[in-house]
């Protein structure tokens, strides 16, 4: 039974990977800064540092995921409970990474915790339930949308008064030179020139000018990147506690050693299943410019690292389709029927967790 608690734990820490390790660079693919696979590498390097960190960072969520005050004590010394909690995450998250969906973690062990204790006959604290776990998960999006909101908005302000225009990629051969305008088909009388008009997809808004002497899209490039990998990085400080607090019921296994297991497990699933997330939160929630997506970034990362410090379970999936959610309301460019798909992926995540857990409770039992 501890063996396959260990396994089960690790299970989690896959199915985390694949669904979670591209939420943080999504707006570098989106925003046409990265390739998908450097992109990916990126997440994947800057999540496992995140993971890492957590040794010395972690320990309030820890201790908030190991259960204790949520459950009876009894309950929790029972393996059956733990894996049948493990397992119920896992599959909930590998089945919404199948089908596309990004949903949270948080939001999964949360359900499996409830389902589990309430199947197990244990002492189940909704107060509890509510207070610690509940309302930050539910205000985590609301927060994220409409600080996004407001600061794409002033930002885009400021850019306006600088008189940084936005220009497009006109792709000629191996060239890429910048065009002024409106996206759109142009015809290019010029002899012996040949121009191939691409996938919408691979076109890019860039931004024209300089501000005291440097060229304003490097600048944007630098700090999307480095945003990107502080979302990644926060993503890891904040899920890793989460599921190694599921090992620490394995007592050959010290603490060190779990969070490394965490991290290689989950990297590896991030690098095999991260493909249809990647498509669908690059792609299909918002256009994004560099700007919109360096604020989004920006957001998730800061709101996601300050919650982790302090002990908050905000989900990282929920802050950071919050935040696009944010910029495309702010852009008018926002596809509703996207967002609604994903808005239900997440209200169905806690039951369908929860039923997954109970009937595994008593197939173990």
């Amino acid at each position: 039974m501890t063996v396959l608690l260990a396994l089960s734990a690790l299970f989690v820490a896959y199915a985390n990977g694949a669904n979670d390790d591209f939420k943080g660079v999504a707006t570098l693919h989106g925003g046409k800064v990265l390739s998908y696979r450097a992109a990916l590498i990126w997440a994947v390097m800057t999540t496992s540092a995140g993971c890492l960190t957590s040794i010395f960072l972690g320990g309030r969520l820890l201790k908030l995921f190991s259960g204790k005050g949520l459950v009876a004590e009894s309950i929790l010394s029972n393996p059956a409970f733990l894996i049948s909690v493990a397992l119920g995450a896992a599959l909930t998250v590998l089945l919404a990474t199948i089908l596309g969906f990004p949903i949270s973690t948080t939001h999964s062990l949360v359900g499996a915790l409830a389902g589990a204790g309430i199947a197990s006959g244990g002492l189940l604290s909704f107060s509890v339930l509510g207070t610690l776990f509940f309302i930050p998960l539910l205000a985590g999006p609301v927060i994220a949308t409409s600080v996004a909101w407001g600061l794409y908005s002033v930002l885009h302000g400021v850019r306006t008064k600088l008189g940084i225009e936005s220009s497009y990629c006109l792709c000629i051969g191996n060239r890429q030179e910048a065009v002024a305008g409106v996206p759109g088909l142009y015809t290019i009388r010029t002899t012996g020139i040949q121009v191939a008009l691409e996938e919408e997809k691979y076109c890019r808004t860039i931004y024209s000018g300089s501000v005291a002497g440097f060229n304003v899209q490097k600048i944007m490039d630098t700090f999307h990147g480095l945003t990107a990998g502080c979302v990644s990085f926060a993503r890891g400080l904040n899920d890793t506690p989460k599921i190694v607090a599921l090992l620490l019921f394995v007592p050959a296994l010290p603490l060190q050693w779990g969070i490394l297991l965490v991290t290689l497990v989950m990297a590896f699933g991030g690098l095999l299943h991260s493909r249809r997330i990647a498509e669908r939160m690059s792609f299909q929630i918002t256009d994004m410019n560099p700007g919109s997506a360096f604020t989004g970034n920006f957001v998730t990362s800061v709101l996601v690292i300050l919650a982790s410090l302090g002990g908050f379970p905000l989900s990282t999936t929920h802050v950071s389709c919050g935040a696009i959610f944010g910029i495309g309301v702010a852009t008018r460019q926002a596809r509703i029927r996207t967002i609604l798909q994903i808005l239900t992926a997440w209200v169905t995540t806690l039951p369908l967790a929860a039923l997954f857990s109970a009937l595994l409770w008593f197939a173990l039992r």
